[in-house]
C-alpha cells in the first residue's frame, strides 16, 4: 500500500477520534474544486460543459483554506477542471500544507513542468497525475494526441525534484485487462509512489455516453485486473476498496466521506451528483436526506462504484471493528489470497 506512514497514522488517528466521540458522519477527503475550466475536453468528463461565465469563475485562496478548516478532513484532493490553470494554485496549496493537510493536486500534467518551481516538495503534497492507460488509450481518452508523452516527462521531472507523485486512472468499457496490467508495470517503472484506479461515473453531460461501465462489468474488469496482481504494484487506496471493485465485498455509499466544495458552495450530495449547493458544511451534513442516495435508492447511483463514494465505506469497515482491521491487514499482506 503506497501511503506514507505519517499519513496512515494521521488518518487512523482521525477516524478513531471520530468514533470515540460518537460521530456518525465525518469527512475523510475534501474534494476541493477551485476552478472548472480545463485545457482538455475528455469525452468522459462531465465537469467542463458549463458556459464560459461559469468556467471563468474561481475560488480565492482564502475561500479554499476556510473550506478546509470548516470541513476538518485530513486529506484535501484538488480536482477540476485543471487545477494548474488557476493563477493562485501554488498559494492555495501552500496554505493547505501549512495547515498540515495531505494535499493531492489532480492534474493532467500539461502545465506541470512549467509550474513546478512554484511548489516545494513536502510529505503533505502529492501531484496526482491523470493517466488513463498506455499512450494509445490515454491519448484517446483525453481526445488529444501527445498528452501521454507530456505527462510521462512531467512525472519524471517531478520525481527528480523530490515530489511525491502518484497516478489516477479512470477506466471505461473499452479497457483491455492485459493492456491495463502493462500500464501498471509502466507506472511502477517510472517510480511513482502509487496508483489510484476507479471506474468512470456516467455523467449525464459527458459527450461519450457509451463508454461507462455497468456494475457487473466493473466487477468483471477489476477481477481480471487485480487477480494475481504483481507484488511490485502499489495502489494508493484501501485494499478493501479494491476488493469491492472485484465484487468480493459489498458496500453502500458514504457520500459524506468525500464532500465537495466548489465555486457554487458545498455540493449536495456528493462529488458526482449536484442536486443543490449549500452554504455551510454543517448544513450539508444535517440537511441532506442521505437515505435517498445510494444503490437501490436512487437511479443515478445504480452503477456507481467510484472511489469518492466507496473508499470511505471501505475505511469505515477497516476501523469499525477488529475483524475489519484484521481483514485490511491480511489483504495488504496477501493481496492474492482467496
Amino acid at each position: 500500500m503506497a501511503v506514507p506512514f505519517s499519513q496512515m497514522v494521521t488518518v487512523a488517528g482521525y477516524v478513531i477520534s471520530q468514533k470515540f466521540k460518537g460521530v456518525k458522519r465525518y469527512p475523510l477527503v475534501l474534494m476541493l474544486e477551485p476552478i472548472f475550466r480545463c485545457n482538455l475536453a475528455c469525452a468522459g468528463c462531465g465537469k467542463i460543459q458549463y458556459p464560459d461565465h461559469v468556467l471563468d469563475r474561481r475560488l480565492t485562496p482564502e475561500q479554499c483554506w476556510a473550506a478546509a478548516e470548516e470541513c476538518g478532513a485530513p486529506i484535501v484532493s484538488i480536482p477540476g477542471g485543471e487545477p494548474l490553470i488557476h493563477p493562485e494554485m501554488a498559494d492555495i496549496v501552500r496554505g493547505l500544507v501549512q495547515r498540515k493537510k495531505y494535499v493531492y493536486v489532480c492534474t493532467n500534467a500539461i502545465l506541470l513542468e512549467r509550474k513546478i518551481n512554484e511548489y516545494q516538495p513536502s510529505k503533505y503534497l502529492t501531484f496526482s497525475i491523470h493517466m488513463d492507460g498506455l499512450r494509445e488509450e490515454h491519448d484517446r481518452a483525453v481526445c488529444r494526441n501527445g498528452v501521454y508523452d507530456v505527462a510521462v516527462k512531467a512525472i519524471k521531472t517531478a520525481l527528480s525534484k523530490g515530489f511525491r507523485v502518484n497516478t489516477n486512472t479512470t477506466l471505461f468499457n473499452d479497457a483491455h485487462p492485459q493492456r491495463v496490467r502493462a500500464f501498471f508495470d509502466k507506472m511502477m517503472e517510472l517510480g511513482v509512489e502509487g496508483m489510484m484506479i476507479s471506474p468512470g461515473y456516467s455523467y449525464e453531460k459527458a459527450p461519450d455516453q457509451n463508454g461507462f461501465l455497468q456494475r457487473h462489468r466493473t466487477r468483471e474488469l477489476f477481477t481480471k485486473l487485480l487477480t494475481e496482481r504483481k507484488r511490485g504494484w502499489q495502489f494508493n487506496q484501501s485494499p478493501l476498496f479494491l476488493e469491492f471493485l472485484m465484487g468480493k465485498r459489498d458496500y453502500q455509499c458514504t457520500p459524506w466521506g468525500n464532500p465537495t466544495y466548489n465555486i457554487f458552495g458545498w455540493q449536495k450530495p456528493c462529488y458526482l451528483l449536484q442536486d443543490e449547493s449549500i452554504s455551510s458544511f454543517n448544513a450539508l451534513l444535517e440537511e441532506t436526506n442521505w437515505e435517498q442516495y445510494g444503490v437501490g435508492r436512487n437511479e443515478k447511483c445504480k452503477d456507481c462504484m467510484v472511489h469518492c463514494g466507496y473508499e470511505a465505506s471501505a475505511i469505515e469497515e477497516t476501523f469499525g471493528s477488529w475483524s475489519g482491521f484484521a481483514q485490511t491487514v491480511k489483504t495488504m499482506l496477501f493481496p492474492n489470497a482467496t
